[in-house]
This record gives C-alpha cells, structure tokens and sequence, in this order.
C-alpha cells in the first residue's frame, strides 16, 4: 500500500494519546499534514502549532480523558482516538489501565480507538501456535516483559464488548526512519519484508495508522512492514 495526504477528504478531529512519544508525534505530523485537526493530548503537553491542539491529560484519570475526547466549543469532539502509549521497563498495570480507560472513554462517546500496540501479539511466521512474544528470534529476554505487556493489551481490547477499536501492531523493529508512503498491511501474523527484514520507520507507521483512520479496513488485529518499491 501506498499511502499519501488527501486534501480533500473532509478534516476529522483526531485525539492522540502520547503525543510526545515516538509513535505519536509521528501520528500528529502525519495528521496534521494531511489537514485533519489533532488534540494532542499528554502529562507535558507540547506548544501549539498548526493543526494542532495540545491538551494536558493523564492516560489513567478517566474524567480527563472523557472530557478531551468530547471537546470542546474551541475543538470540537474527536473523531477517532489513537493510543500510543509505551513503557519501557515493561509496567503492565499502567498500559492496560489506560488501554481500559480510553476504551471506556470512546465506547461512551461512540469515537474509535486505534491502539498502537506491540509485536508481541502477532502471530510468528510459520508457526501460528506461537506468538511473538514467546519467540526469542524476535523477542530477546531483555524485551519479553515489554512484549507481555503488548500482549496483555490486546487483550484488554478484546475483553472490551462496547469499544469499536482496532488494534495496530507493528512489525518486529520499529525505529526513527524516513517516511516513505509505502509498506505492506496484514492482519494477525508477522510480517517479514522481501528484504528478509521485519521493519518499518515510525514515520511510515503513522502513514498506515492514518490510513486506517481515513479508512477503516475492518479487521480488529493489522500489522504492517516495510515495503521496498511500488
């Protein structure tokens, strides 16, 4: 897939929570360049720009993000939800606690969740008994507990019968990178580039995040790779 800014498609107004990480504020330039309006929310909100709104929230107090993501006269309601809050050392308790709290949030106010999850939850290629986070060819001991916690999340999702959510895993290495527009989309499995490598830019993530925002696939579990020509 190929995914590029659409000027004209109506502006949706976006929340974002963990906009100063490295998934998130990816996700806010990427909507923002696209002309959709974003309400930026963290516990150490960024300066105001273009498009976008920062808001001071926690993750974890329920009546703060409901009232984010209601709006206001000056912001207007959200239209989707992205979550994009990660821990490292792995704090399970707080990822899931959030998760619940957001799909809480949106369930009551009827706004999409698209949870930026973990690897962890996939599938492992070839072996669709095993999940990622159980397979040391991609999960080193050092990252098991991280990738746990990613598990436990989708969970957290899937135990959710009120949320309209969809979650988003990415491949097995997720770093700083160029944007390039294009990669490849599947739903539950790993996905392994024609390069023999299973990675993607965080750039290239948020184009697939904005994509699914624009237009929803349908598929509750996606995960995508790079994608090294057209």
């Amino acid at each position: 897939m190929t995914g590029t800014a659409r000027p004209n498609r109506a502006a949706l107004t976006i929340a974002v929570l963990g906009a100063t990480g490295m998934v998130g504020s990816r996700v806010i330039g990427e909507a923002a360049a696209r002309g959709h309006r974003v309400l930026a929310l963290s516990r150490r909100p960024a300066d105001p720009s273009a498009h976008v709104t920062p808001l001071a929230v926690d993750a974890n107090d329920p009546a703060a993000v409901r009232e984010a993501l209601a709006g206001t006269a000056s912001t207007g309601a959200a239209d989707a939800v992205v979550l994009a809050v990660r821990t490292f050392p792995a704090d399970p308790d707080f990822l899931v606690g959030a998760t619940r709290t957001v799909l809480d949030a949106a369930a009551g106010l009827g706004v999409r969740v698209l949870v930026v999850g973990g690897a962890g939850a996939l599938r492992s290629p070839g072996y669709p008994g095993l999940l990622v986070a159980h397979d040391p060819a991609y999960v080193p001991d050092e990252h098991r507990a991280v990738a746990a916690a990613g598990t436990a999340q989708l969970r957290t999702c899937q135990d959710h019968a009120d949320a309209d959510w969809v979650y988003v895993s990415p491949p097995a290495l997720l770093e700083p990178g160029a944007r390039t527009g294009r990669y490849r989309r599947g739903t539950d499995t790993l996905l392994i580039g024609s390069d023999g490598r299973s990675w993607i830019s965080a750039e290239d993530l948020a184009v697939a995040v904005l994509d699914e925002v624009e237009a929803p696939g349908g598929e509750p579990h996606i995960t995508v790779v790079h994608r090294t020509s057209v």
